[in-house]
């Protein structure tokens, strides 16, 4: 083991004071964090943890994921000592217009960080995916004498991040996975933004992690560097399970007034504060002071990463000789390219007036784009044989087959969506994840989040409407579609059948950022497009399935299962006279894409009379429908009763479509 000495000790200090002033510069922020946890930190960083600061995307780096996103001056401050490419005037612009150093951790815009952190515990879960991508990224490339793939993920959380129950979930998946490259350091300083954790978390989260599988490790001073050291040893000597560390810290170290109190948590220690600090360290007046043999001890670890780097790229050589395909492969997947003709093998459904339910299409798909993008893997939380989400022929992810593609989430939707984040954000895997449309709310976080990471992830939503029957309101969504269609970057689809949903497909393998595919239960006629006079396709997000001549009397507009109740009451106008035309909206993110020219031509603005119809919330619609049109939808909750019945009694059938049409054009 190293022997820690006194320069070492100065450079915990350094990581504690660039904190306490880059708060204190933009009079906003998080000091207390910062300055309990540097120690377990500085170990880490600068003795353990493989990295290479000149090049933060090297394939096969430790992860670091600062869960307790708050304490973002200590990322900032670890990855300018490291020497990324964070300057120091990037630390004094904490948290301003423009700034590389944003109030809390974002994925892309500052070199060194991996995750978007912030909503507490999302960062622990997105860890326990990176670990899973080791994992399979190893089983699938690593060959005897030839590794590829060889990295710990690592990640720092507060008491904050273990409250909050994404935590619980991933945790007790990752111990049943025996994710052995998985340690997570707990900052245990027992205060919260209220006060003591007493007031509301007692718990022994020692006892907790023990219980889900984990190795569990107890550090009592998180000022003793070789005890951190050790433990973290400890942890990656134990590859069958995952470590927990609790490291005893005290919020705001070094403060006289404020340590171990909640007033260090979320407000600057201010002018006065900050003297009897530096004094506590016999620390320099200036501000942003970092000695210069603290500066050259923290910049061997440039040295250090590009040795590793240059170790893994000679690896990286010799497996290319022995393994000339493999390694086409990887450097493809790792690249985030899909194969040429991957689209060669997707189906075509013939015309059928019975149809099948678009999550049974969405199936079929999935089996064909799994045969030809080897990275794709992903689950559902508890509900494949409902979601149509197994990959055939291939094993469950597990201890004993970490190469397998199919994920078994658990009853976990909040940890499947964070986890699938921290897959995508690995590198290398196209996740996937199923539920119900309704279960859609628990993972909203993790939505969110990757659309603010442009993540390429693939929700799958099944059971989208009150189509589903029998299980009534609770588990009928009505507000869902509405509700993931206004968070920005997410590409929401809802496809009217089997044909529409390999469309649907293809662009969620495609496009950029996260995709959510909105799918049936109940059985969808396949339509029949031959018959139809369409302008445009599905892929451009809306398209005149139904033409209605140049100049329709009125256009209807739907999504989904209600497309073919749109077609059935056209031909019923045009019985009457009333030309109509048919409008298809699967995806309005893609719609809107494309150039005023096409949506014209599919709405044209000369068309007045204009009626959406979709089972959920009309909100939304009147962006198409205009004032003078009219929305067909449902504003309250659902019901238990038949699929068919529900339809009826809450007016989604084609003679109500028609009677709306008559009455908005007077007849």
């Amino acid at each position: 083991m190293y022997q820690y000495t006194e320069l070492d000790q100065k450079c915990v200090n350094t990581i504690r004071m660039l904190a306490v002033d880059t708060v204190e510069k933009a009079k906003s922020g998080h000091p207390g964090m910062p300055m309990g946890s540097a120690a377990m930190a500085y170990v880490l960083w600068t003795k353990l943890m493989q990295h290479s600061p000149h090049n933060p995307d090297w394939p096969d780096r430790d992860r670091f994921v600062l869960s307790a996103g708050h304490g973002s001056a200590l990322l900032y401050s670890l990855l300018h000592l490291s020497g990324y490419d964070l300057g120091l005037e990037d630390l004094k612009a904490f948290r301003q217009w423009g700034s590389k150093t944003p109030g809390h951790p974002e994925y892309g815009h500052t070199p060194g960080v991996e995750t978007t952190t912030g909503p507490l515990g999302q960062g622990l879960a997105n860890a326990v995916g990176m670990a899973m991508a080791e994992r399979f990224l190893a089983a699938k490339f690593n060959k005897p004498s030839h590794e590829l793939v060889n990295h710990y993920t690592y990640a720092l959380v507060g008491d904050g991040c273990l409250m909050e129950g994404v935590t619980h979930e991933a945790a007790s998946l990752a111990g049943t996975l025996k994710l052995g490259k998985l340690i997570c350091l707990y900052d245990d300083n027992h205060i919260s933004i209220e006060g003591s954790t007493d007031l509301a978390f007692t718990e022994d989260t020692v006892k907790r992690f023990a219980a889900y599988g984990w190795q569990t490790l107890v550090v009592e001073d998180g000022n003793d560097l070789a005890a951190i050291d050790g433990a973290i040893r400890a942890a990656q000597a134990d590859q069958e399970r995952p470590s927990f560390i609790a490291v005893r810290t005290e919020i705001g170290y070094g403060s006289p007034n404020k340590q171990g109190k909640a007033s260090a948590h979320g407000e600057p220690l201010g002018a006065a504060e900050i003297k009897l600090t530096r004094q506590f360290y016999a620390w320099p007046e200036e501000p942003f002071h970092i000695p210069e043999d603290v500066l050259g001890h923290f910049r061997q670890v440039l040295a250090q990463g590009k040795e590793w780097e240059k170790q893994w790229l000679t690896a990286f050589a010799n497996y290319e000789k022995a393994y000339p395909a493999e390694t086409e492969l990887w450097s493809r997947v790792m690249a985030g390219m899909l194969p040429v003709d991957w689209e060669q093998t997707l189906p075509e459904f013939s015309a059928d007036p019975k149809g099948t339910a678009t999550r049974a299409a969405s199936g079929d798909i999935l089996q064909a784009v799994a045969a030809s993008v080897p990275n794709l893997i992903g689950g559902s939380a508890d509900l494949a044989p409902s979601t149509k989400t197994l990959i055939k022929g291939e094993g469950d992810f597990s201890p004993t087959n970490y190469g397998a593609r199919n994920l078994r989430f658990g009853v976990r939707e909040h940890a499947m969506g964070s986890i699938m984040n921290g897959l995508a954000l690995h590198g290398g895997l196209i996740p996937y994840g199923a539920t119900f449309l309704v279960f859609a709310d628990y993972m909203r976080p993790a939505i969110r989040l990757a659309a603010l990471m442009k993540q390429k992830v693939i929700y799958i939503f099944t059971h989208d409407s009150i189509g589903l029957g029998e299980d009534g309101p609770t588990h009928q969504p009505i507000e869902h579609l509405a509700s993931l269609r206004i968070i920005p970057g997410l590409t929401v689809l809802r496809p009217a059948d089997a044909n529409e949903t390999v469309a649907a497909w293809k662009s969620a393998m495609t496009i950029e950022g996260p995709v959510v595919l909105i799918l049936s239960r109940q059985n969808l006629p396949t339509i029949d497009h031959l018959r139809y006079h369409a302008i445009g396709e599905a892929s451009q997000g809306g398209y005149a399935i139904e033409r209605g001549g140049d100049q329709p009397n009125l256009i209807l507009m739907a999504t989904g299962s209600e497309v073919m109740l749109a077609l059935e009451a056209a031909d019923q106008l045009l019985k009457q006279g009333v030309t109509a035309r048919v409008v298809s909206l699967p995806s309005w993110e893609l719609f809107e894409q494309q150039t005023a020219e096409y949506r014209e031509s599919i709405l044209p603005a000369a068309v007045k009379a204009r009626i959406s119809i979709e089972a959920g919330v009309t909100l939304g619609w009147s962006r198409y429908t205009g004032e003078c049109g009219m929305t067909i939808g449902i504003n309250h909750f659902g019901a238990s009763a038949p699929a068919e019945i529900l339809f009826e009694q809450f007016g989604f059938t084609a003679k109500a479509i028609v009677e709306a049409s008559t009455k908005l054009l007077g007849k």
